[in-house]
């Protein structure tokens, strides 16, 4: 295996084989992982997060591509996770965005990679905030994370990003789809794609409509943008990124910002420690003490949740 630290150093020149490697140490949860994150720590936090989700065929792959041009235009390096659905075969993505994000391969400031859910519900990865954490770590300024797109499951992508970008398109029904809980609360931007289309002004009123009967808001809170964009064209998008921008500055000027991240770390960690008690569970099948205490709960000396807490003891003290 090669050096961490060696992969990280050219990971941080703009290496794209040292990015992909990395990535893959963490999608494969490579033995190595708890090594490559603890050479990255001192390396992150620097790039801004931005995670789009909508509707399958909304456009969140074309607009994701449109991002990537604007923000290149500004000199800013960026990493791309585009989240695709796995296949029930060979548990990979089936997508593969990198070949709809064409135009930006040979660019050296840009890096795509396609990650497969592998059973994940709510519309990511289960490796996606390590290896936010890798491009981050690799010098990228601005991350754009573009979740699988099944729907509303896809409300996970508030808890990974900075900014939680919601795409809509008229005649879609996406309309009577942000009035339903969950999509409504995760959007700080909501774009309106392929706003060329009949009914888009008719989706961007209900929308101000749904948003203005959602809970209230006080002087000074951040009130969701509207912005109309077709992406295949460019159009409106340079209002996205300022939309953007805005919400970032409003984030950092009333502590947003820190308080999302730090949310963010505190949720890795709690999955991390839950995925590493679940696997010590695992290993006890076939182990006497969990068969002493199914017997007991069979016996009616114990109920499941005092058998539970004895399990959760003795795997923490062991």
């Amino acid at each position: 295996m090669r050096d961490v630290s060696s992969l990280v150093a050219q990971a941080r020149e703009g290496r794209p084989r040292a990015v992909a490697r990395l990535i893959s140490l963490v999608e494969g949860a490579s033995p190595q992982l708890r090594e490559v994150m603890a050479a990255l720590a001192p390396l992150t936090g620097n790039a801004y997060v931005v995670g789009l989700t909508g509707s399958p065929g909304v456009g969140k792959s074309t607009s994701t591509s449109a991002l990537v041009t604007a923000y290149r235009k500004q000199g800013r390096r960026v990493g791309v996770l585009a989240v695709d659905p796995s296949s029930p075969f060979s548990g990979g993505a089936l997508l593969g965005d990198r070949v709809r994000m064409s135009d930006h391969v040979s660019d050296p400031g840009v890096y795509i990679r396609s990650m497969a859910t592998r059973g994940h519900l709510g519309g990511l990865a289960w490796a996606a905030p390590q290896a936010i954490r890798v491009l981050d770590a690799a010098g990228c300024d601005v991350i754009l994370v573009e979740t699988v797109g099944v729907g509303q499951s896809e409300v996970e992508i508030a808890s990974q990003a900075d900014t939680s970008v919601v795409l809509l398109a008229p005649g879609m029904g996406d309309g009577i789809q942000a009035a339903k809980a969950g999509i409504l609360e995760i959007g700080d931007v909501y774009v309106v794609n392929k706003a060329d289309r009949d009914g888009a002004d008719a989706t961007v009123r209900e929308l101000h409509h749904m948003l203005g009967l959602g809970a209230a808001r006080a002087p000074g809170d951040w009130r969701p943008a509207v912005v109309r964009t077709v992406a295949s064209r460019a159009e409106g998008v340079d209002e996205l990124v300022e939309a953007l921008e805005k919400h970032r500055a409003w984030m950092e000027e009333h502590g947003v910002l820190a308080e999302r991240r730090r949310a963010r770390a505190s949720r890795e960690v709690e999955t991390i420690a839950v995925t590493t008690l679940r696997e010590r569970i695992g290993d006890l099948r076939g182990d006497r003490r969990l068969d002493t205490l199914a017997d007991r709960i069979v016996t009616g000396e114990l109920d499941p949740y005092a058998a539970a807490d004895e399990l959760v003891t003795g795997l923490t003290e062991g």
